[in-house]
């Protein structure tokens, strides 16, 4: 196992394709409901404690080495809407691409055989973890920053957020991202069934709407 590997694959430079979404900061700052590094903080936690959950748990099982096929499924079921599910697949597409020049092995090999207009993005990066000899801890762990870290970037351009109060609100999110990293790990190793469902209907219904706007600056 390499910690190094972890930053490379956390790293916001790394090209994933996460810089183009916003998490669902976009709709929520026309919504006014992000309007300063206090709004983000919710916001963030929000996320944090239910998409954020639900996708750290799909990661670990695919780094555990849970049938992709039933997590990506289970993805589907966990992603009511048509946007978001359209979204996280594209996400893991460009994962992939990214993941399979970065650490080739079979698993990701078979993996975009299987799905080739590309698996549910957090499937994806469990299985590029197992690749880069990361366990689902480290897999989790990294899904929960992304889960947060997309909404403080995007803040700050969304807003003109000082980048620093950005950086403090993830800062303060750190203890949180660890918890819910290993309650995910933790279900993740029941098995399918007992992965995270926890939903947050106000972003899905947001991701609809934004999906239709003629003009916005992020993709998601």
């Amino acid at each position: 196992m390499t910690r190094s590997a972890l930053l490379v694959l956390a790293d916001g430079r790394f090209p994933a394709g996460g810089h183009a979404h916003s998490g669902g900061a976009e709709a929520a700052v026309k919504a006014g409901h992000i309007r300063d590094a206090a709004g983000l903080e919710t916001f963030c936690r929000g996320r944090l404690h239910t998409t954020g959950l639900t996708a750290a748990g799909l990661a670990a099982g695919a780094a555990l080495g849970l049938d992709p096929y039933e997590l990506d499924a289970a993805a589907d079921a966990r992603t009511p809407s048509p946007a978001l599910r359209a979204a996280a697949r594209r996400l893991g597409r460009q994962l992939m691409r990214a993941a399979r020049a970065a650490w080739p092995s079979p698993g990701l090999d078979a993996l975009a055989a299987a799905f080739p207009r590309g698996a549910h993005q957090p499937v994806v990066l469990g299985v590029t973890a197992h690749a880069a000899g990361l366990g689902p801890g480290d897999a989790a762990h990294c899904a929960a920053y992304e889960t947060v870290g997309g909404p403080a970037t995007a803040a700050v351009r969304l807003l003109g957020l000082d980048p620093y109060q950005a950086t403090a609100v993830l800062a303060r999110l750190a203890p949180e991202m660890d918890e819910v990293a290993d309650r995910a790990t933790a279900a993740a190793h029941r098995g399918v069934d007992a992965l995270p469902a926890a939903s947050a209907p106000l972003l899905d219904i947001t991701a609809e709407q934004h999906a239709t706007w003629p003009v916005r600056l992020f993709a998601s």
